[in-house]
C-alpha cells in the first residue's frame, strides 16, 4: 500500500507539473525598460602617433525594450530582445584622471537566447524563475569625439555570449511583471580617422550588466 501511495503521489505530481508548464507553441511578448550599466574598468587606449595614452570610463543609459519569445518545447523558450538605441558618453582620462577626450555614441544590441522557465514548479506565490544563455550582437553608430583635431571616432560591431536570469511574476492567467538581468559580452575596437590616416586605439570593454522591468503577455 505504502508503494502503491509513493506510486500515485509522484504520478499525480507529474501530472500537475506536465499540465502547468508552458506548452511548447506559446508565445510571449514582453515590454518595459531596461538600464545598460557598463562595466567599471573599460579598458586603455593607447597610439603613440596621438601621444595618447587614455582610460575609458563610459556611463550607464535607460531605454523601452520588447522581446518575443516562442517555446519549442515545454518550458522552453527561444527569446530575441530588441531596444531602441541606447546613448553612452564616455571620458578618455589620463593616467592622472585629468580628461583628455569625451565623446559620445549609440548602439543597437539585439540578443537571442535560449531560455528555461521553471513554471509548474509549485514555486511561492507562483512565481516562475527563468534562465537562459545566447548570444549578443551590438552594433556602433553615431560614434563622436569632441576635440578640436578633426578626428573622428569609429566603434566595430561586437558579438559576444549573453546570459540571463529573471523572475515572472503572474497577476493574471497571461499577464505577469518580470524583473530580469542580463550579462552581456561586448567588447569593440575603437579606431580614430584624421588626416587621411587610421589610428588602431584598442580594445574598449563594455560588457555591461543589463536590469529590467517589463510587462509579459503570453498567447
Amino acid at each position: 500500500m505504502k508503494l502503491q501511495s509513493l506510486v500515485l503521489a509522484a504520478a499525480t505530481a507529474l501530472t500537475m507539473t506536465t499540465a502547468f508548464a508552458v506548452p511548447a507553441g506559446t508565445w510571449t511578448v514582453a515590454a518595459g525598460a531596461h538600464y545598460v550599466d557598463p562595466k567599471s574598468d573599460n579598458g586603455t587606449l593607447a597610439n603613440s602617433d596621438l601621444d595618447l595614452v587614455a582610460n575609458v570610463d563610459v556611463d550607464g543609459d535607460v531605454r523601452p525594450t520588447i522581446s518575443g519569445e516562442y517555446f519549442i518545447a515545454n518550458n522552453v523558450g527561444v527569446e530575441l530582445l530588441a531596444a531602441i538605441p541606447f546613448h553612452h558618453d564616455f571620458t578618455l582620462n589620463d593616467a592622472n584622471g585629468a580628461e583628455i577626450f569625451t565623446g559620445k555614441t549609440q548602439h543597437l544590441p539585439p540578443t537571442l537566447s535560449l531560455q528555461y522557465h521553471f513554471d509548474g514548479y509549485n514555486m511561492p506565490m507562483n512565481v516562475k524563475p527563468f534562465v537562459g544563455v545566447g548570444v549578443n550582437y551590438t552594433t556602433f553608430f553615431k560614434e563622436k569625439l569632441n576635440n578640436n583635431l578633426g578626428l573622428e571616432l569609429k566603434l566595430k560591431d561586437s558579438v559576444g555570449v549573453a546570459g540571463h536570469i529573471g523572475l515572472d511574476i503572474p497577476f493574471a492567467a497571461t499577464e505577469s511583471l518580470r524583473i530580469d538581468a542580463r550579462y552581456m559580452d561586448i567588447k569593440t575596437d575603437a579606431t580614430v580617422n584624421g588626416a587621411g590616416v587610421n589610428y588602431e586605439l584598442g580594445e574598449i570593454d563594455i560588457s555591461p550588466w543589463v536590469y529590467g522591468v517589463a510587462f509579459v503577455k503570453q498567447f
